[in-house]
């Protein structure tokens, strides 16, 4: 099972992320906590990457290729993973795929579509931000990442719906609800 996550930032990945892979046994890598986590360490990675964080921009493609490729290559990897953050677009799509080849591991399996409206991501994101005082979450850094969002990764929905790996479920709802259409998906 190699699952990358796709919807807008709020959408519910990291969540169903994190249950999915307790529940299938296999690693979640999430780009933005491992970048958040570089932020918070202070790493040279995070130094690069905070600037264009605090703008709601996307972190060069370099950085993120290193963080992927790192962590795919490890053990827990061989058996299955699931992707949360990455690819966002169709170019970082096919460098996944050389990755993969490149480490001698099957393609992605599963594309996992959360579809949630927009101003039900602002509203999520507000109150998350408010909760866990999340400087990346301001209205206006927001609505830069949705707006991001729509233009570069959405198209991977049709990527990966050519392929017949694309799966979209409704992201609205009870958690344990959204993750039962989601076991039931896969």
């Amino acid at each position: 099972m190699r699952i990358v996550l796709l919807g807008a930032p709020g959408s519910g990945k990291g969540t169903q992320g994190e249950k999915m892979a307790a529940h299938f046994g296999i690693p979640k890598l999430s780009t933005g906590d491992a970048l958040r986590a570089a932020v918070a360490a202070g790493t040279e990675l995070g130094k690069k990457a905070k600037a264009t964080m605090d703008a709601g921009k996307l972190v060069a493609n370099e950085l993120v290729y290193g963080i992927v490729e790192e962590r795919l290559a490890q053990p827990d990897a061989k058996k299955g993973f699931i992707l949360d953050g990455f690819p966002r677009n169709i170019a970082q799509a096919d460098v996944l795929e050389g990755m993969l080849s490149k480490l001698k591991a099957p393609s992605i399996s599963t594309a996992l579509h959360l579809h949630v409206e927009d101003e039900e991501i602002i509203t999520r994101l507000h109150s998350r931000a408010l909760k866990e005082g999340r400087a990346d979450d301001t209205e206006d850094v927001i609505r830069k990442r949705i707006e991001i969002y729509n233009a570069d990764t959405s198209p991977l929905l049709d990527y990966y719906k050519k392929q017949g790996k694309l799966v979209t479920l409704e992201g609205k709802g009870e958690l344990e609800v959204i993750f039962k259409r989601i076991v039931a998906a896969l």
